[in-house]
């Protein structure tokens, strides 16, 4: 059976809320990722931040990322999945809140992120569209 573990990316990094946007975007280009995870005071996960968040809703509003932090963009309630969690688990969540980075925990602990390129490589062709028809097709009324 394969885990969230088996096909996740490892290393993932988050930042803190009270982070700049210019720091985010930093980090994302020091590691190579387009999203980072981001956390509270409290070490637990508040949200997620992307490269088209920082574009979207910073720049193109004409805000200063360096004074605006990764907190400001936090939307919504943050999804993620155990380590221990069976595939279908994964491709449930992402397909059920149409998201397609998944931060992995482990003992409380950020253990890596599953995205779409991780959900191709590792599963059968026929499982990726299904899920890419999920995640991309228009959202019901």
């Amino acid at each position: 059976m394969t885990k969230a573990k088996d096909i996740m990316h490892k290393g993932a990094q988050w930042i803190t809320r009270d982070e700049t946007l210019t720091r985010a975007a930093q980090v994302m280009g020091m590691i190579n990722v387009g999203a980072l995870p981001v956390s509270d005071e409290n070490g637990r996960m508040c949200g997620i931040i992307t490269d088209r968040d920082i574009v979207v809703k910073c720049l193109a509003q004409g805000r200063d990322p360096s004074k605006v932090t990764a907190g400001d963009l936090c939307e919504g309630t943050p999804r993620w999945i155990d380590a221990n969690a069976d595939v279908d688990d994964v491709l449930h969540e992402m397909e059920s809140h149409r998201i397609r980075r998944l931060p992995v925990i482990e003992n409380k602990q950020l253990v890596g992120m599953i995205s779409e390129a991780d959900v191709a490589r590792h599963l059968p062709n026929d499982r990726v569209a299904e899920f890419a028809g999920h995640i991309y097709s228009p959202a019901p009324p």
